[in-house]
């Protein structure tokens, strides 16, 4: 019995040890080290950069497109690219005919009703559309501003100077 006895001692104290050791080895882990690939990104949009200055039958034809929706007829894109051409000053003649298309009552505007509700979607829409852009969270808060404080301004104005201004003329 006293064999049992000390066996049943040296278990008993084994077991504690034991016990600690099964506990210490199933609750360690293996540290997973997270790595992260980091990807190059152009911080500059490349739509901004636009070097190439349009071609008098380009600035009309999309001109014409984007604002009544539809494609220029061959006889009206001849005539007015003659009217450019006889004409010294391009950035007047321009003007002249952004103005003369904007008064001729068949251009599809967005209405005054919608810029005034929603003005950073027609400012957003606006750039897509004469810049091929998004606007800058700057030219986002000026356009705003500006639509807000004037009640004057419409789609008509903001088209106009959008067309006649000197990134149109470029892509």
């Amino acid at each position: 019995m006293q064999i049992f006895s000390k066996l049943r001692h040296l278990a008993e104290s084994a077991i504690v040890p034991l016990m600690f050791l099964a506990v210490l080895l199933s609750s360690c882990e293996k540290e997973v080290v997270a790595t992260f690939d980091v990807n190059d990104v152009d911080v500059l949009d490349q739509n901004l950069i636009k070097t190439r200055v349009k071609s008098d039958k380009q600035f009309t034809s999309i001109l014409y497109t984007t604002l009544y929706k539809r494609a220029i007829s061959v006889d009206k894109l001849v005539q007015t690219e003659r009217v450019i051409q006889s004409f010294g000053d391009k950035g007047l003649i321009h003007e002249i005919i952004v103005s003369n298309y904007m008064n001729s009552g068949e251009v599809e505007l967005p209405s005054d009703s919608f810029m005034r509700a929603d003005p950073d979607s027609f400012i957003t829409e606006t750039y897509r559309k004469f810049y091929v852009r998004l606007p800058s969270e700057l030219e986002k808060s000026f356009f705003r501003n500006y639509i807000e404080a004037n009640p004057n301004v419409t789609t008509e104005l903001v088209y106009t100077a959008f067309a006649a201004s000197d990134e149109y003329q470029f892509y």
